[in-house]
């Protein structure tokens, strides 16, 4: 009767071991689940240009989306276009971010031009509202013209890459080449038809909505996006970023090169004041700055240069106010020369330039009138200030005497008599005394 007793053991410890793997299988799949979900939908806003600092804003959200484990980081995207190494900086760091990265193109009206087109075409999903564009891809050269041998190099070379990041994604390689190659452009729906974009939704929260349970294609593997209840957080440009980005814009530039000159121009015709000065070199550096990343012609900045040293020159040489026009003239032609680039975005606004040529011009001339005026002005102090000053006599002068002239006593000579009480004028200063004549009396 004992005989089956080990039997019974053994599958009792048969159901606890099943009992413990079911536990783990359990436990491997909650972590696994709890994984998949956890982490946070990062929003990462691209207006404007792309320059260096919206490419190193891009991969400091990369790189900390990566580490904290969110679930899906999502660019919104305005732009124009911008620079092509910034441009390239994005786009390898999409293609490596171990985090799936989506790019809308939002809100409507919202466009991806050019080097916002390539990099919609290199995010995990590309997305747009309606209303909205893409395209227009062309390279353009910034700074010198290129040959017609170069123009072709640069043009094959941006075609074959557009063509290599499409092909990877699973989007039309074809629409995007011609992107490039022709600057072709197409409306939201139209990209959706030709396979350049993955969805259209009208608002984030639709784009949300959309993607869950969307598999994204990584390497070691498809992974499903959960992306019910996640929370979303926009993230922000530190201080230095939102600094440097708005230097950035060429119309920021243009003021702070042109108040830069303006402090070096007001200290240099009032040595001594200092603070001018500062303002200036800081204004002058900050602009250099920002002309690394800009098609700066450099004939506009010494055309400007030239126009503050014609104002300069206004209060050493008499030219009836021609050197001050010609001033203006060189200033307004260095303003619109300065920044020589095909693209709006790339160029000082009209407005810009009115608003400061006529300020800037407005300062010099003042400031020139006023130091014009000051060498004119008749001295005040010392024996030149006596000359013209008049008085009375305090004794007969015939041919000296004594006067009282400004508040004070003076010895006095005089080529005619003067009788005690006359007015007097002063003519003359020799020393400690003066040479008078009557009051109204010209000089011989």
């Amino acid at each position: 009767m004992r005989a089956p007793v080990p039997a019974m053991a053994g599958s009792r410890r048969g159901i606890r071991i099943g009992v413990l793997i079911a536990w783990c299988l359990m436990i491997c799949t909650g972590a696994a689940l709890l994984a998949s979900t956890g982490g946070e939908v990062r929003v990462v806003g691209l207006r404007g240009a792309v320059n260096p600092v919206t490419a190193s804003f891009i991969k400091r959200n990369l790189d900390d989306a990566a580490r904290k484990g969110d679930r899906l980081v999502l660019v919104e995207m305005d732009t124009p276009g911008g620079l092509d190494t910034a441009m390239r900086e994005i786009v390898k760091d999409i293609l490596a971010s171990h985090v799936p990265v989506a790019v809308y193109v939002a809100p409507a009206g919202a466009r991806a031009g050019s080097a916002g087109a390539v990099i919609t075409l290199a995010a995990d999903i590309a997305a747009m509202a309606p209303g909205t564009n893409i395209g227009a891809a062309h390279p353009v050269a910034i700074g010198e013209k290129q040959d017609k041998v170069m123009e072709q190099k640069v043009l094959n070379d941006a075609e074959a890459y557009v063509d290599g990041i499409a092909s990877r994604r699973g989007r039309n390689a074809e629409v995007a080449r011609r992107m490039v190659r022709e600057s072709l452009s197409l409306p939201a729906e139209k990209a959706l038809e030709e396979k350049v974009i993955d969805l259209i939704a009208a608002d984030r929260s639709a784009l949300l909505a959309q993607l869950e349970g969307r598999p994204v294609p990584r390497p070691g593997g498809d992974k499903v996006l959960r992306l019910a209840g996640a929370p979303v957080r926009e993230a922000e440009m530190t201080t230095r970023e939102r600094i440097l980005d708005a230097i950035g814009n060429p119309n920021v530039a243009y003021v702070l090169m042109m108040l830069g000159f303006l402090g070096l121009f007001f200290e240099l015709s009032t040595p001594g004041v200092i603070l001018p000065g500062v303002i200036g070199g800081i204004a002058l550096i900050l602009a250099f700055f920002a002309f690394q990343t800009l098609p700066v012609n450099y004939a506009g900045v010494l055309l400007i240069l030239l126009a503050l040293i014609l104002f300069i020159a206004e209060i050493k040489v008499v030219s009836g106010g021609m050197l001050t026009v010609g001033g203006v003239i060189a200033m307004v032609l260095g303003s619109i020369l300065l920044f020589d680039s095909p693209e709006p975005y790339l160029r000082v606004s009209w407005q810009v330039i009115a608003v400061t040529v006529a300020a800037v011009s407005a300062f010099s001339i003042f400031a020139v009138t006023m130091a014009v005026r000051a060498h004119r002005r008749k001295p005040t102090t010392g024996g030149e200030g006596l000359v013209g000053e008049t008085g009375r006599a305090l004794s007969d002068v015939n041919p000296e005497g004594r006067v009282f002239i400004h508040g004070e006593y003076w010895g006095a000579w005089s080529d005619e008599p003067l009788a005690e009480g006359d007015r007097v004028t002063v003519v003359a200063v020799d020393g400690m005394r003066v040479k008078v004549k009557k009051a109204g009396i010209r000089d011989r």
